[in-house]
């Protein structure tokens, strides 16, 4: 018997009931965090409604929401959300749920973020913390090279998720792209989606705010310079996937930006979008560059302004690649040792403190310094590395025998960094502590502050 109207109708109706449900991919991740404003990133896949509703957690009364339909899938399928929140009260915790298709997500970390208190010209900088690490090889065997897996534990991620830190800097290497990968724009998009989506990373996203910059494996193919055929692709998928203030600017595209944590100023530098090939010799080419001329000018005035500002002891230069070391071993600054020295001879005339570099890439962990003037200032580096790749036996080569590297800190097993603030006025310090994949403490160094000005005591 064929089926009536009133039947038709019927099933009509239960057709949304009975759809497929999307579901999430990966996240959510925190990104950026301001006074009155904060950045959550989440990827779906199939999903028709994704909505963030969120409340002072102790109004739960007040519910707003934010509401995102049919968003398109990328080429790899997934649907990339980015909600920003915005003139929420300063210095508050806030909870939140997201809703997929009407139903309310499980989530794998605590459904809360906090805004930036105001504590500028009224109070001591708070303390805080923060992680930082690179070369985050997540193994997938179709595409991988022959042989055992390049990447060689992800506990890494999950005591990081542990931390309490109150944010993480990925200094590079945040995904490795294969061959199958940056030979087409579907592969390109692919490689980030499969990477974040490992169970042993969620907590980790939800729990802490992240920034991030590249290397060459975020980027393109391996030591990859300005001539990268996909490079406007590999910003487009960068911006897509991280949650920065900014990107660059409008005339001077890139993944460079700057944040402000506390008495800290924060300048991500991006050393591939401009980037000249680090076999070239340098002193047949002097204009060779990491950075671009119109970068290291925005970063020497990004260093200026922060000075004005008058409220950051502490100016951190993140960059994918290693700063003070003079073996030249990887695609450290070595090998662009002008831009480098320039750099380091305008902190000097321009008397600008508390310069501390975070880089990665070389799959060891260390600690370098170096004194620059004639008053003998010190300015430090963190390098941090591998997070789950492979890795160097540091101990035994000669990493060692770098004149600028700290005795006692060289690590070659995956770890990642901690950096801690504390302290009120001329007391204030860094507390540098190196974690590795076993959760065992594999350095720590102090740094005061007053380390970091000219004619500091030993």
């Amino acid at each position: 018997m064929l089926p009536s109207r009133r039947h038709c109708l019927l099933f009509a109706a239960l057709l949304p009931v009975l759809a497929w449900a999307g579901e999430i991919v990966s996240g959510p991740m925190l990104g950026y965090r301001a006074h009155r404003e904060v950045f959550l990133w989440l990827e779906t896949r199939e999903a028709q409604t994704v909505e963030l509703e969120y409340w002072l957690s102790d109004s739960p009364g007040t519910v707003e929401r934010i509401t995102h339909e049919n968003v398109p899938p990328h080429p790899a399928k997934g649907q990339i959300h980015h909600f920003v929140p915005g003139l929420l009260k300063m210095g508050a915790t806030y909870e939140y749920r997201i809703l997929i298709d009407g139903e309310v997500a499980t989530l794998v970390a605590p459904a809360t973020f906090q805004t930036q208190d105001l504590w500028e010209w009224r109070k001591p900088p708070p303390d805080f913390s923060f992680l930082m690490g690179s070369c985050a090889y997540i193994n997938d065997p179709e595409y991988d090279r022959p042989g055992p897996g390049y990447g060689k534990t992800y506990r890494t991620y999950e005591l990081m998720g542990e931390s309490d830190a109150d944010f993480m800097i990925w200094t590079g290497d945040n995904w490795y792209w294969r061959e199958p990968d940056y030979s087409s724009v579907s592969g390109m998009w692919y490689r980030p989606s499969h990477d974040r989506a490992i169970p042993e990373m969620q907590k980790l996203l939800g729990t802490m705010h992240h920034y991030a910059t590249w290397d060459d494996h975020d980027y393109g193919p391996n030591d990859s310079n300005w001539s990268f055929e996909y490079k406007e692709l590999a910003l487009d998928i960068f911006k897509a996937y991280w949650g920065n203030h900014t990107y660059g600017e409008a005339a001077n595209p890139g993944v460079y930006s700057k944040f402000f944590w506390g008495d800290a100023a924060f300048f991500l530098m991006d050393n591939h979008y401009y980037r000249d090939a680090a076999g070239l010799d340098q002193d047949k080419h002097p204009e060779k560059t990491q950075w671009g001329r119109h970068q290291l000018e925005w970063l020497k005035q990004s260093l200026l302004q922060a000075k004005e500002l008058r409220h950051f002891r502490f100016l951190f230069i993140a960059s994918g690649n290693q700063m003070l070391q003079t073996l030249p071993r990887g695609e450290p600054h070595e090998l662009y040792r002008r831009e480098r020295e320039e750099l380091l001879q305008f902190i000097v005339d321009n008397e600008i403190t508390g310069v501390v570099f975070l880089t990665g890439d070389v799959h060891h962990s260390a600690m370098y310094r170096r004194q620059i003037g004639d008053a003998g200032q010190w300015v430090y580096e963190i390098t941090s590395s591998p997070l789950s790749s492979g890795s160097w036996d540091a101990a035994n080569s000669d990493k060692a025998d770098d004149p600028h590297v700290i005795a006692g800190t060289l690590v070659g097993t995956q770890n990642f960094v901690k950096v801690a603030f504390s302290g009120v006025g001329a007391a204030r310090e860094l507390t540098v502590t190196c974690i590795d994949h076993e959760g065992q403490t594999r350095f720590t160094q102090t740094i005061p502050a007053r380390a970091l000005e000219p004619a500091a005591a030993e």
